[in-house]
């Protein structure tokens, strides 16, 4: 298992940046690296080009003939971009160094989001394939480009150009999930059942052009700056869906106490670190990103905009675009950048009975519980055919290690130890699928 290690380093010294345009070196390099891999242990790919340079990777393999239902495995080779000058190594360098959180690890750019798993499940299904050990049930192996920026040149193009490469998957497994977070000295793993949907909006103003010098009651500026101040300002009531209620109906447990809307925050605050993102999936949110208008400081100009990343919780879609409508008013347009659902797939089933055999087969005294994701992933894609998606990416992380934070952080690592932790877990996982 010590070539996860070495596969994850040499993804992350692959430069994918995604910079959410034509900008920035692509995916190609790093599909054909995949590609390489699976195709030296005699497994066939297919690489698909979006665009010049945008490129993902498909590959079929096992099955015995006994079983036509399908495992999908996906995961994104893309990153999104680093500044060499604010980590203390380089961000596509890969080396591997001790830490003072998290022991021996590997750092860099794209080291838990995501080709941590992208190397456990090339790794894993090397060793697999060179042994002899191929699943009976069919599974295909999916390396999207464009993730990161909403995987329009990725997974949406496979799916919507390419439907016949997933012809009998009938479950998907992904990123973000698997990994394990502390609650008073219980460690537990979380997998993603769920995930918020996705509104990145650009709101625009319009008003009358004029001189700086004069009044001028029609001002686009303070218009889309108002509605800006209220939607940074609005506080979200607390929405609990099924996955929720499950995780912190566990939580409570833990803590002696039932699970309510009134106290879910306090439920929550129980993660530690992993805060920052489980105290997101409780309400609807919404954050301004950027603002722009004008062009000389004495000319009022005609027209003012805002982007606004805002995520919503499944069955709670249209409380959340009347409330943006609202709190927009008539005078502010909305545009979509990106406008994708969210999803839940019930907790239940073989495929959640198999990740959560496999996790405590190596960790018996933990707790397994599902999570719904604050972000959004290619699984959005995926369950447009159909699929029951889940996000198990498995890690056993030190207590001290603040993980969420390196989601698109500075100083991105994994600890190599998790890494072949995971790399055992999901090998457990394909005895069982």
């Amino acid at each position: 298992m010590d070539e996860v290690v070495d596969i994850c380093r040499e993804l992350i010294r692959i430069d994918t940046s995604n910079y959410g345009s034509d900008d920035g070196p692509g995916e190609r390099k790093a599909a054909e690296h995949v590609a390489g891999l699976l195709e030296d242990v005699g497994i066939d790919t297919r690489i698909y080009e979006s665009t010049p340079g945008r490129a993902s990777v498909v590959a079929r393999w096992g099955g015995d003939g006994t079983r036509t239902d399908a495992l999908l495995l996906h995961g994104h080779l893309d990153v999104v971009p680093a500044a060499a000058e604010d980590w203390a190594v380089h961000p596509f360098s890969g080396e591997v160094q001790e830490c003072q959180y998290g022991g021996l690890s590997v750092w860099g750019r794209g080291a838990v989001d995501m080709k941590d798993f992208d190397a456990m499940l090339l790794s894993v299904v090397r060793e697999r394939q060179r042994s002899g050990r191929v699943p009976s049930r069919p599974v295909v192996l999916c390396f999207t480009a464009d993730e990161e920026a909403g995987g329009h040149l990725g997974a949406e193009v496979l799916v919507r150009d390419h439907p016949e490469e997933f012809e009998g998957c009938t479950e998907a497994v992904g990123e973000v999930g698997g990994f394990s977070t502390t609650v008073r000295g219980q460690r537990l793993y979380l997998i993603e059942a769920a995930e918020k949907g996705m509104a990145w909006m650009r709101l625009t103003a319009r008003g009358r052009a004029g001189h700086g010098s004069m009044i001028n009651p029609d001002n686009a500026v303070t218009r889309i700056a108002e509605a800006v101040a209220r939607i940074g300002a609005y506080e979200w009531p607390v929405r609990l869906t099924p996955t929720m209620r499950t995780l912190l109906g566990t939580v409570g447990a833990i803590a002696g106490t039932d699970v309510t809307p009134e106290n879910a925050r306090t439920l929550v605050e129980e993660f530690g670190g992993a805060t920052r993102m489980l105290g997101a999936v409780i309400s609807n949110t919404t954050n301004p990103t950027m603002l722009s208008a004008g062009y000389k400081v004495n000319v009022v100009p005609t027209e003012a905009s805002a982007h606004i990343d805002g995520r919503f919780l499944p069955g709670y879609e249209d409380e959340f675009f009347r409330t943006m409508a609202e709190l927009c008013g008539e005078d502010v347009s909305i545009d979509f950048v990106s406008n994708q659902q969210p999803w839940e797939t019930p907790y239940d089933g073989a495929l959640v009975d198999a990740m959560t055999r496999s996790l405590l087969a190596e960790d018996p005294d933990a707790l397994v519980a599902p999570f719904l994701m604050s972000g959004g992933t290619d699984a959005k894609h995926f369950r447009a055919l159909g699929m029951r998606t889940y996000g198990f990416t498995p890690l056993r992380l030190p207590d001290d290690l603040d993980f969420t934070a390196l989601f698109h952080g500075v100083d991105e690592r994994v600890p190599v130890d998790a890494l072949r932790f995971g790399a055992r877990v999901l090998d457990r996982f394909l005895d069982q699928v």
